[in-house]
């Protein structure tokens, strides 16, 4: 099974940045997709953004869209999230996630569309 780990979250003020990694384990990284998603208290996991396993399609939410940058480096099993403008909104713990099971693209933005997930890393922006 696909283990990832997440890091890279912590404390920042509203307007600065953070880049958060997803390192995994296993052979197989290059062949499926990666999506990060985030959770606060009280509310249901929310997509952030999805890159495909060769990285040429990323889809972001609404609300990444302009201020996050995804990409991945297949040789080094890593994932990136560089977020910039960061919002008090934000405030989440960040989680990344696997499509081990091979989906058309369209499937991106729901959490059961993912197989395997890290343990969360949290981002706390203060306003």
């Amino acid at each position: 099974q696909v283990l990832l780990v997440e890091s890279g979250g912590g404390l920042v003020q509203a307007g600065g940045s953070l880049r958060l990694s997803c390192a995994a384990s296993g052979d197989l990284f290059s062949t499926y997709a990666v999506g990060w998603f985030r959770q606060s208290p009280g509310k249901e996991r929310e997509f952030v953004a999805r890159i495909s396993a060769d990285g040429d399609r990323i889809t972001y939410a609404d609300s990444a869209k302009g201020r996050f940058t995804l990409s991945r480096d297949n040789a080094k099993k890593t994932v990136s999230l560089q977020m910039n403008t960061l919002k008090a909104e934000d405030t989440a713990v960040y989680f990344c996630a696997a499509q081990i099971t091979y989906l058309s693209p369209t499937y991106y933005n729901n959490a059961h569309d993912y197989d395997a997930w890290g343990q969360g890393t949290q981002v706390t922006v203060s306003s």
